[in-house]
C-alpha cells in the first residue's frame, strides 16, 4: 500500500491526558506503521525541550514542536521559529501597563525570565517544572529571541489586553494567557516539504481544540473517541478512546497496519 506520513498530537492523543500514561497498544503500533514503511512524527503545541525525550522513547524521530515553529530530525533541531519580536513586545507593555504578572521564555528551555514578582504574587507559580530568573534591571527588548509569554490576567479581564489578539495563545489553567506559536499546520507543511512528502500522504491524529488548525481537508483527519465534539465535526473518522486502543484501531481499519486481532 502507499506510504502514509503520520502526525500525533501528545495529550489526549499519544497519551492519556488524566495520567500522562501511554496505551501500551501505542508503541507497538507506532512500530508497526514504522516497519511498513510510513513516516511517522509528533506534532505538538510544547516547546521542544518538552518533547524530545518523549519522542525518543516511543522511538519517534522526527518532532514537529512549539506549535509548529520547531522542527527536529533525529533528536537535531532543524529550525526553531521565535515569537514576532514586535508583537511580543507589545504584548508585554501592556500587560505590565495593566499591572499583569509577565514571564517570558528566552529559548528552548525550563527557564523565563522576569523583572519583577507579579505574576508568582498574582497566581503562583507555574504547575509545570520552571526555573525563574529575577532580574530587576531587566527590560524585555534586551531579549535576543522570545519564544513564549505568559500573563497573568483572569478571563474576565483578557478583553482588556488588546494586543492578545496579534499572536496565538491559549488558555490552559484560569489563572493565566500563555503566548505561543499556533501554527502545528504550517509546521506539518514544513516537515513534509522537508522529507520530500506530498499532501495526499498526511494523516494527523488529535483530540483537543488546540488541534483543529491541523484539521485541514486536503489531510487524512482522525479524532480520538475522547476528542472535543469541535475536532470530531472536522473529522474524517472517529476511532476509539485513546486508552481503548484508538490508534491502533483506526490504523487497523485502514489497513496501515496488519490486522492482527480484534481491537
Amino acid at each position: 500500500m502507499e506510504k502514509k506520513c503520520f502526525f500525533f498530537d501528545i495529550d489526549g492523543t499519544l497519551t492519556i491526558k488524566e495520567t500522562g500514561e501511554v496505551p501500551l497498544s501505542v508503541k507497538e503500533t507506532i512500530k508497526k506503521l514504522k516497519e511498513k514503511g510510513h513516516f511517522v512524527c509528533i506534532a505538538s503545541g510544547r516547546a521542544y525541550y518538552k518533547v524530545k525525550d518523549f519522542a525518543r522513547e516511543m522511538g519517534i524521530d522526527y518532532v514537529v514542536a512549539n506549535g509548529g515553529a520547531a522542527l527536529a530530525d533525529h533528536g537535531k533541531l532543524v529550525e526553531n521559529e521565535p515569537l514576532n519580536r514586535e508583537k511580543a513586545l507589545a504584548l508585554c507593555k501592556q500587560a505590565k501597563e495593566l499591572g499583569c504578572g509577565v514571564l517570558v521564555a528566552f529559548d528552548d528551555s525550563i527557564k523565563v525570565m522576569m523583572n519583577d514578582h507579579q505574576f508568582i504574587e498574582q497566581v503562583g507559580k507555574r504547575q509545570e517544572p520552571t526555573e525563574y530568573i529575577y532580574d530587576p534591571k531587566l527590560s524585555f527588548d534586551k531579549l535576543e529571541n522570545i519564544y513564549k509569554v505568559y500573563v497573568a490576567i483572569s478571563q474576565e479581564d483578557e478583553p482588556l489586553l488588546t494586543t492578545r489578539k496579534e499572536l496565538g495563545y491559549l488558555r490552559f489553567v484560569p489563572s493565566y494567557l500563555t503566548f505561543q506559536h499556533d501554527k502545528k499546520d504550517q509546521g506539518i507543511k514544513k516537515m513534509i516539504d522537508y522529507i520530500g512528502g506530498r499532501d495526499d500522504q498526511v494523516v494527523v491524529f488529535g483530540d483537543d481544540i488546540n488541534d483543529i488548525i491541523m484539521f485541514k481537508d486536503e489531510w487524512t483527519k482522525i479524532a480520538m473517541g475522547n476528542a472535543c465534539s469541535s475536532l470530531k465535526d472536522k473529522a474524517d473518522f472517529i476511532t476509539k478512546e485513546n486508552k481503548d486502543d484508538g490508534i491502533a484501531y483506526a490504523c487497523q481499519y485502514f489497513g496501515w497496519i496488519d490486522k492482527e486481532e480484534e481491537i
